[in-house]
């Protein structure tokens, strides 16, 4: 994961910032986003490697957002989408993978998991 460059999507600034802090001791370039329409201009600013965005979220949700990544360029059709959320039943899973995301992580999540996940996806492409 060292080096990977991760966007981290969530509109719970505390959220951001944990896993902000917690990514970059493992080696990774972080960009936060607190928002749909901020995520999108992130992602052609940033070109993250890997999106981890949550789903519950004002105005537009992670859904809203993963089917805009996917609707976009050539690179956000392969950009690796991981839904880190609270929506943990397994009816919340098979949306957010039928939605577009790779992997469905739910909050709260041990950073261990949510490191070898992204490695995961990472490794896929």
């Amino acid at each position: 994961m060292a080096t990977s460059k991760i966007l981290v999507v969530d509109d719970d600034a505390d959220s951001r910032n944990l896993l902000e802090m917690l990514l970059k001791q493992y080696g990774a370039e972080l960009a936060t986003a607190e928002s749909v329409p901020a995520a999108l201009s992130m992602i052609e600013k940033f070109g993250p490697d890997v999106l981890v965005s949550d789903i519950g979220m004002p105005e537009e949700d992670g859904y809203s957002l993963i089917k805009k990544v996917r609707a976009s360029n050539s690179r956000g059709r392969r950009l690796p989408a991981i839904a880190l959320t609270a929506y943990a039943r397994a009816e919340d899973r098979v949306q957010a993978l039928s939605a577009g995301f790779n992997m469905h992580v739910p909050k709260p999540v041990e950073l261990a998991e949510l490191v070898t996940v992204i490695a995961s996806v990472l490794d896929r492409n």
